[in-house]
Formats: C-alpha cells, structure tokens, sequence
C-alpha cells in the first residue's frame, strides 16, 4: 500500500497537470532558429526544473516520482501501479502494429503523432527493444520509422520490423541475421501458388479492378488495395469485389495442383473461407456469390491447401492472400531470437486479427500485455477487455505507451 500512498500524494499535493505541460512543450518544442523561441523554450525548462526538484525532495524515490508527474497523468500512474503489482515485471519489449494504432488515417493525417515519436525514443534511451509488426511493405516502413525515430534508432540494433505480417523480419545491425526471408522456408508447391497468384491478380482482373485497385509492393503476400481513399463506400465496394476475385484466383491455383475442375473448386474454396471467417461471408453473401457448397464437402487434397493459405478481408481496406504458416506471431519469434529477449514481457499494441494472434500467443505464454484502439476489430477488442482493459482513443497510442513507461519505473524500484 505504501506505493498507492505515495502515488496519491504526488497527484494530490503537486501541481503535475503543469509538470507534464511543460515536460511535453520542452520535449515537442520545434528546432527553430529563433532568439526569443530558444528564451522561451529555456524558461520553460528552467520552470519544468524547479518543479521537479520540489518533488524530488519530497520522496525518497525522488527521481522516479518526479518523472512519473512529467510523463503519466493520475489515471495513468495507478493503472501503471496496478500491472506493476499483478505482474511485477517492467515490459522489456515493444511490439507495435502501425496503421490505426501508432497512427490513424482519421485523427493522425497518417502520420505518427510527435508524442508517440517521443515516447519511442525514451524507451530506445531506456533499452527496451521495439519490434514494428505491420502487413506493410518493408521499404514502406523503414522510410516512415527513419523519417520518425531517426536513422540512428532504426539501425541501432534495437529495432526490428516484422513486414508483410510475418513474411520477413528485417532487424539492421545483426549482420547476416539482418533480414530474414521467412517465405523461403516454405513448401515448394505452396510458394507455386502464389507465384501464380501474383502473376494473375492484376492480369486477369476485372476492368474496373484494374483501373481500381493496385497490387501492393510485397515481397510475398498478394494484396489489392483501392486507389481511393480507404474507408469510402467506393473503396468497399471494390475491395469486395477484390476479395471474390483473389478467392476465384485461389481456387484456379489450387483445382491445378489437385487436378479438379475451376468451378467445383470455386465452390469449395468459397465455402470453406465463408465458413472460416464472417465477415468474408459477409462480402460473399452481398455478391451473391456464396453458392451452393458445403464446407464438409470440401476433398482432403482441397483442404492441405486452404488450411495453409491465408485470406484476410480489411474492409474498404485490403483483400489479402498470405500462408497461415507465415503470421506476425512467426516474425514476432524471430525478431525476439535475434534481439536475444529470451524472456519476454511485451507491450503488444495493434487493432486487427492478426495483430490478436500475437496478443493471444503472449497472453499463452505468459509473456505480455496487450492494448488496443477503440475502434479495433470486436475481437481484438473482447480479447483486450477481458485483460488489462487497455484500450485507448483513435490516434492516442501515447496514452498507452505513457501507462507502460510509468509500469517500467515503478517496477524498478522493487
């Protein structure tokens, strides 16, 4: 209890809500070539100084109180006080999905907000590992995270980005272990049909997915993206209509290798991802293209495939093909491996299904905590809930990270 007392005397007898004000001004402050930006800039530090050191004083941790006023609001500190007590341990590792977590296309403009920015870079400072987790290309991300976090951060050693949602785990500084090609561990006849896909997906589209839609720059996976903004009623239509298409391509694929007729494959392969997942029912259901099949009905030789072949529909988003042999969990593995965390205790954050697999793998192991935005998909929100309730508000990931920083100093005092 002596920790909850001198948490609510800090928030009680401080005038923290100025502490942090100013803590967040001297960090976010611009590089401006200006006399009198630079003398108010070190008034405010001067100020943000004294305030600090009267807290200091003031306890025996004093160090770590006065930077939990700086950085963590009430709220924040009790909750960080609370994971501190069930778990005691400090989260040693970040892994971070980005599109409508770090950032969001709505409350962002798709940027990383600075005080996210900031936050990273403290537990870089700190020495806690960051892995990126994100379906987006390699090149993509690295040019966002260097333009962030800086080229040092991302070539430290202690980044690693996991691209393509599990594909490829790219970690600078580790010599031949730098990038490593996950997809070339798979069976032959596997990565066959998705050199047919990719070949096809664009070729044999539809006009108005051809003139509607792009083939993402992935090394491996095969994802259509709208050529509008994602979100609108004209994005969804034609990301549903992607998804018939790449799931009509599978089937193709997949009637070659097993030597069975295109439609009747059409069938099963529509039948059994329907079945796998509702929100392609869904998609197929308003196309009138869910047919006749019965998932039972689907042949074992049909079956080896689709059980190792991914589809995952992001509405008004995405319609993406993938192997479920290859996920974030997988690139996740891997980068802890070449980071040397033997013994992790992660901050997962992220808002969609194969962001949940990676929280339910940590959740198994015993080996993190996870957080979602509001707006995440239902179960990756029941999955969050049903923990540590960390949810935050679109666009506020530093909210989270603040919870996870306070948690880190708090544990170190024990």
């Amino acid at each position: 209890m002596e920790r909850y007392d001198q948490l609510y005397r800090l928030y009680d007898e401080f005038p923290t809500a100025h502490v942090r004000q100013y803590q967040e001004f001297v960090d976010l402050f611009p590089p401006i070539d200006s006399r009198v930006a630079l003398t108010h800039w070190q008034n405010a530090s001067d100020e943000l100084a004294g305030m600090k050191d009267e807290i200091r004083e003031a306890f025996p941790e004093g160090e770590t109180f006065a930077d939990l006023a700086a950085r963590a609001t009430r709220e924040q500190a009790f909750t960080a006080l609370d994971l501190c007590t069930k778990y005691r341990r400090a989260v040693n590792v970040l892994v971070l999905d980005v599109d409508e977590t770090l950032r969001s296309a709505g409350n962002t403009d798709n940027e990383i907000p600075r005080s996210t920015l900031s936050l990273l870079t403290r537990f870089h400072e700190a020495g806690v590992p960051i892995v990126i987790c994100t379906g987006q290309t390699l090149e993509n991300v690295k040019g966002f995270m260097i333009q962030g976090l800086g080229s040092e951060i991302v070539h430290s050693g202690e980044l690693s980005i996991v691209y393509e949602a599990g594909t490829g785990v790219f970690t600078p500084g580790h010599g031949a272990n730098t990038k490593q090609l996950l997809y070339e561990d798979l069976d032959s006849e596997v990565v066959a049909v998705f050199d047919e896909l990719r070949s096809r997906v664009l070729r044999d589209a539809p006009d108005h997915l051809r003139r509607g839609c792009h083939l993402q720059g992935n090394e491996f996976n095969v994802t259509m993206k709208p050529n509008f903004a994602t979100g609108g009623s004209q994005a969804r239509e034609l990301i549903d209509d992607a998804l018939v298409h790449e799931l009509d391509l599978l089937g193709d694929a997949v009637a070659e290798r097993i030597e069975e007729e295109r439609n009747e494959v059409h069938g099963w392969t529509r039948a059994f991802y329907a079945d796998a997942d509702p929100e392609i029912r869904s998609v197929l259901e308003r196309s009138g293209g869910i047919g006749e099949a019965d998932p039972g009905d689907v042949p074992d030789r049909a079956r080896e495939f689709f059980e190792r072949i991914d589809v995952a529909y992001y509405e008004a988003d995405a319609a993406e093909i993938g192997s479920l042999e290859l996920n974030k969990v997988v690139g996740v593995e891997a980068a802890f491996s070449v980071l040397a965390i033997d013994d992790p205790f992660a901050l997962v954050m992220g808002d969609s299904k194969s962001d949940l697999r990676v929280m339910e793998w940590v959740a198994e192991e015993g080996a993190g905590i996870a957080a979602a935005p509001e707006h995440a998909s239902d179960d990756v929100l029941e999955h969050v809930l049903s923990g540590d309730e960390l949810v935050f508000d679109r666009g506020a990931s530093a909210e989270v990270l603040r919870v996870a920083y306070a948690l880190n100093r708090l544990a170190a005092l024990d």
